[in-house]
């Protein structure tokens, strides 16, 4: 079953919306990654359109965190110890998928996801709690 990008079925209302044409190759979308927390790293370099490349992150263990103080900022590359919770979706915090967003919990504190390890095929973080 593909992945339909395109807007041309749905109208905000509920009320049926007539194709003016056929549904083109370029609108096809994939399922998405779904990065979760394990203790090794994976990745995988998919084809996009136009022969680029996208790198996913299918399985994440470490994260780059930025700290911000007053000298600037510094960033350390830690292990994630859990997905604390994720505003995408509850389930995706039980299940351990790590999105944009997502609250992950380190060695340092609190983060919150700023990449998209799913897109970018890297997790970037930023400390919000550190921990006492």
């Amino acid at each position: 079953m593909s992945y339909y990008q395109g807007n041309d079925l749905k109208k905000p209302s509920g009320g049926r919306k007539r194709p003016y044409r056929e549904k083109r190759k370029y609108e096809l979308g994939r399922p998405p990654t779904n990065t979760i927390l394990s203790e090794s790293e994976e990745r995988v370099k998919i084809r996009v359109r136009g022969g680029n490349i996208k790198i996913r992150e299918k399985k994440a263990a470490y994260a780059n965190v930025a700290i911000k103080d007053d000298s600037g900022v510094k960033v350390v590359k830690v292990k994630i110890t859990r997905v604390k919770s994720n505003p995408a979706n509850p389930e995706y915090s039980r299940r351990g998928i790590i999105t944009k967003g997502a609250i992950i919990e380190t060695p340092i504190g609190e983060a919150k996801v700023t990449s998209r390890p799913g897109q970018h095929g890297i997790v970037n973080a930023v400390l919000i709690k550190k921990k006492s």
